[in-house]
């Protein structure tokens, strides 16, 4: 799918998972998985986009953690890297925080182009994570940020325990 709002961002979400183009600003796409897992909680993928003023990756992201520890309930980041996606410097992080008293575990990829942050955000209960966490980076890897479509379609992918 190409997003309304980043006329040069695409990306392959599970066929079955609800999806919704620009839900709120700066918030590109939200898609959610059918039912809640056994913990109750829906995985969710949010991809965001807009306006970066820090000058490099590294530092967007080390600005961007800072703000989601002031916003977040119990914020503790697990991993974090700068990694290549397709010959793309990209930012990761592994996070996990509380939502209503339940721990989630977000994995984060952050891509910057011109001025113009873009993250991916794949958002699960802790007990889940196992199950998810190959999914995210899956959708992750289908992400274009400049123009080029990815060669894996919504549904093209193999099936990950029926999730594609």
């Amino acid at each position: 799918m190409t997003t309304s709002g980043t006329p040069s961002l695409s990306l392959a979400v599970p066929r079955r998972w609800a999806t919704f183009d620009d839900p709120a600003p700066g918030v590109a796409l939200v898609s959610r998985a059918p039912t809640p897992t056994p913990s109750g909680f829906t995985p969710e993928l949010t991809l965001r986009t807009g306006p970066v003023d820090a000058p490099t990756l590294a530092d967007w992201r080390r600005e961007a953690m800072a703000a989601l520890a002031l916003q977040l309930d119990d914020l503790e980041v697990e991993d974090a890297d700068e990694v290549d996606l397709d010959g793309e410097p990209v930012g990761y992080a592994r996070f996990s925080h509380l939502i209503g008293g339940i721990d989630v575990v977000c994995d984060q990829w952050a891509w910057l182009r011109g001025g113009i942050g873009v993250t991916l955000t794949g958002t699960v209960a802790r007990v889940d994570y196992a199950d998810y966490a190959d999914l995210f980076e899956d959708v992750a890897a289908t992400v274009r940020t400049g123009g080029g479509v990815s060669a894996r379609a919504p549904g093209s992918a193999p099936p990950a325990g029926a999730r594609w």
